[in-house]
């Protein structure tokens, strides 16, 4: 299979092939997510490694470790990482993120992230590809576990932020209460300022006290707000 590497803006480039690739949802997350200096991060369910090689261009956080089950996509994330000239700032893990002790410290990171397979099993139509049902479905791979590996790996006051299909809000919201993260900050994307969002942004808090922020949308019919997520001269 043919891999290919996509270019990103200050001499960074991705690893993809026709099956594992990345979205503009991923892109939209790496800035919502916006890692504070000398902060430890991990990515779960890395993919190709887009988060990590985002966060590191765009932060002076200290580390990225990428988690990612499929053997062949975790090879990709590490062809990202060194074409980045990002070795010894970011480290690939090939690993499920529900078999994760032993491997990550329990309470070691600052910061988790993750862009979740967005639909529950048996819901929409599946992908005859193995890889690209994993990517979209929880199988394996529930929102619970993901929200339970995330309160695992963070330390008090850490930060998990995710995006997710703006109709399962609910279900999110109460997956990250019952493992004791608290929701604290949430934006959307729009295709313009009368559209339904399409994709929504999540911060929560370990051991966060109530209160939610809800941040104006980013829209994707506004040339600077695109401009500051994609970079370069994209409209």
């Amino acid at each position: 299979m043919a891999i290919r590497y996509e270019p990103l803006d200050g001499g960074m480039a991705v690893a993809v092939d026709d099956f594992c690739g990345f979205g503009a949802d991923a892109l939209f997350l790496a800035r919502f997510a916006s890692p504070r200096p000398g902060e430890r991060v991990v990515d779960l369910g890395t993919g190709c490694g887009i988060l990590p090689v985002l966060l590191l261009r765009d932060s002076a956080a200290a580390h990225v470790t990428g988690v990612e089950i499929q053997p062949a996509a975790a090879a990709l994330a590490r062809r990202s990482v060194a074409r980045s000239g990002l070795d010894g700032r970011a480290a690939v893990l090939c690993a499920s993120w529900t078999d994760l002790d032993g491997l990550l410290p329990r309470e070691g990171f600052h910061l988790v992230v993750c862009n979740p397979p967005y639909f529950p099993p048996g819901s929409g139509r599946e992908s005859a590809s193995s890889a690209a049902r994993l990517a979209r479905h929880e199988q394996p791979g529930t929102l619970d576990e993901v929200v339970a590996a995330a309160s695992r790996l963070l330390r008090f006051g850490g930060r998990f932020c995710l995006c997710h299909r703006p109709e399962r809000l609910a279900d999110v919201v109460a997956a990250l209460r019952r493992r004791g993260l608290e929701p604290k900050r949430l934006r959307t994307v729009q295709g313009a300022a009368a559209s339904a969002p399409w994709l929504l942004l999540l911060e929560a808090k370990k051991g966060g006290k109530p209160g939610l922020r809800w941040e104006p949308p980013w829209l994707q019919d506004h040339p600077a707000q695109m401009r500051e997520i994609y970079g370069g001269d994209t409209p």
